[in-house]
């Protein structure tokens, strides 16, 4: 059963944090627009702010199935959009063979009863109230990638040879991801809403570890927060490789939890690092640093 679409900024503020995500003002307008205008939306920013938890949570909301579209270098239209079954159309050819000629054949062959969805296809053929698409990490996917996905983003259709065209009977919501790893084509940017998402502010993150993770103690959370918002700030000071993310901030705060610590003291950092840093250098980095970031201070 699908539910009803917010019908405001502010619904769709409240909608998606009923789900858990915690999206401001300017991300839910967003959001709205891009429903409500039946325009895909380009969310870049770094790794680990919410871009693909955000087209879960639309998903969520609207209840409506999520198709994912993984990209990465060497994607091509196959994965993407179809492919033909080729050993069920030889067999149909064979079988056809003595009874039909070879233009009768050929025409048999390409209909959809050979053809397999990918992604793309699967959105676009979704039933009623329709999908929602993500294509996450579209710079990861080469320019003629991007070339190829013009059609679908400024038409909600697609073009398969030997087939014919395939519009959207209902519109599906589609997400673009880019962790700007390289700048994306104009042509892919002017056919899409734009937000570029930022990390959280400290009382927003706190927020989602408390309503993601209840059984973390209100302390506990308070110091969590505190401490990876004190690290993202030193990022570039320090050398940090990649600053953590949502997701590492919410399993570090689970694994303190699964430890019985209360209170967030430098030998529970020098423990559980591993949990909240992935690269191998990183720990040498911001070890002078812990306890300064540790240093308590008057919290909401």
């Amino acid at each position: 059963m699908s539910s009803a679409v917010p019908s405001s900024v502010e619904a769709w503020v409240d909608a998606l944090e009923a789900v858990g995500y915690f999206a401001d003002r300017r991300l839910a307008t967003a959001v709205h627009l891009a429903v409500k205008l039946e325009r895909p939306l380009l969310l870049e920013g770094a790794p680990g702010v919410g871009k693909t938890e955000l087209a879960k949570a639309i998903a969520r909301v609207l209840s409506r199935d999520m198709v994912r579209l993984q990209c990465y270098d060497g994607l091509d239209q196959r994965d993407a959009l179809y492919e033909w079954n080729y050993a069920a159309q030889m067999l149909h050819a064979r079988l056809m063979q003595s009874s039909a000629t070879a233009d009768e054949i050929e025409a048999s062959l390409y209909s959809d009863k050979y053809l397999i969805a990918r992604p793309l296809l699967q959105a676009l053929q979704a039933p009623a109230p329709g999908a929602v698409l993500l294509i996450d990490e579209l710079d990861r996917a080469d320019e003629p990638f991007e070339a190829f996905l013009l059609e679908y983003l400024g038409e909600l259709q697609v073009s398969i040879p030997a087939f014919g065209t395939i519009r959207a009977e209902r519109a599906p919501i589609t997400i673009l991801t880019s962790n700007r790893t390289r700048d994306l084509n104009d042509a892919v940017k002017r056919r899409c809403l734009f937000h570029w998402l930022d990390f959280p502010s400290r009382n927003r993150e706190l927020a989602i570890v408390r309503a993601r993770l209840p059984e973390v103690g209100v302390q506990l959370a308070k110091q969590v927060t505190t401490f990876v918002q004190r690290m993202r700030a030193s990022a570039a000071e320090v050398g940090l490789g990649r600053a953590p993310g949502i997701a590492e901030t919410l399993e570090w705060a689970r694994a303190l939890t699964a430890l019985n610590v209360g209170d967030l003291g430098a030998s529970a950092v020098t423990d559980t690092v591993g949990v909240l840093l992935k690269d191998a250098n990183d720990w040498q980095r911001i070890e002078p640093h812990v306890a300064t970031w540790l240093v308590a201070e008057d919290s909401p």
